[in-house]
């Protein structure tokens, strides 16, 4: 028995009943709403199925086709959350994503990617940013948890002074705009998608997607947006700074004390790549790495 792992996760659950609610109760209750209020379908139409009455969808990939959707506006800022339960199986190969993009050339993006692996191997995480076109900002998790067994939920918070990657309310990756690193300066869709990457996904792409396993099946719900809809206002993020917006406020332009503990634990325990330390692709790293 891992006894290391188990202390690991009952000290997460403790320290996830401490957390001040920023993130949540912060906010206010939202108001319930359906996909098709927030959401349309973007490709491989007869492989998105709505259920429950827009309460769940779910995206379905085979041989001939994944799915997927995004959101019907753009966004400046916000914080843009969904729960999510990923394919289960021997999924080497396949890339469960929920991402914020914009359009165009030179393109801003801030990724979760959750990479499928054989043999009972435990899912990974991928965050990445790109940022005026530029990606290769790569961090990777084995989490504390099997995201294939149940919902969790996965927020991005960003604002004109942080991003922070959310699971299940717990900071797990932190970009500061700070010192003169890039940032995302172009309106954002929320988007999600299921589709093959057995070319990079799973060791390096040496996994190929085992299509004898197919169809396999990504799970959304919970569709609310607290987000500045910046369409037909503006081509730049900076319409969307105001401090009156709650997510711009002051006690989200950086980590709680107790967000920081959460923090720091998870990056010691689960997390298995920071591109900031991989020196075959960096020999200097980043700006953002200081």
């Amino acid at each position: 028995m891992d006894y290391m792992r188990i202390f690991s996760v009952f000290v997460v659950t403790l320290w996830i009943i401490r957390v001040d609610a920023r993130v949540l109760g912060g906010r206010g209750i939202e108001k319930f709403v359906t996909f098709g209020q927030n959401y349309v379908v973007k490709w491989g139409q007869s492989h998105v199925s709505t259920l429950h009455s827009g309460e769940e969808v779910d995206l379905y990939i085979d041989q001939s086709s994944g799915g997927g959707f995004e959101s019907k506006d753009s966004y400046g800022s916000g914080l843009f959350e969904m729960r999510i339960k990923v394919p289960g199986g021997n999924t080497g190969g396949i890339v469960t994503a929920f991402y914020l993009t914009s359009k165009g050339g030179g393109h801003d993006e801030i990724d979760f990617e959750f990479l499928g692996n054989n043999n009972g191997k435990p899912v990974t995480l991928q965050t990445n940013l790109f940022l005026n076109g530029e990606g290769n900002r790569e961090e990777r998790f084995l989490l504390w948890f099997n995201p294939t067994k149940h919902y969790h939920t996965y927020g991005l918070l960003w604002n004109p002074y942080q991003i922070v990657f959310y699971v299940d309310n717990i900071p797990i990756r932190v970009y500061k705009n700070e010192n003169g690193v890039s940032y995302p300066s172009r309106p954002m869709q929320v988007e999600a998608s299921l589709w093959n990457g057995d070319d990079w996904a799973t060791d390096g792409g040496r996994t190929k997607v085992n299509w004898s396993y197919s169809p396999f099946i990504a799970h959304f719900r919970d569709f609310a947006l607290s987000g500045c809809n910046i369409d037909g206002r503006s081509n730049n993020v900076g319409a969307c700074e105001s401090s009156n917006y709650w997510w711009n406020a002051g006690k989200y332009q950086r980590l709680s004390g107790n967000e920081q503990k959460l923090y720091e634990h998870v990056r010691s325990k689960y997390m298995n790549y920071d591109y900031c330390t991989d020196r075959s692709k960096y020999q200097t790293p980043p700006r953002e790495c200081y």
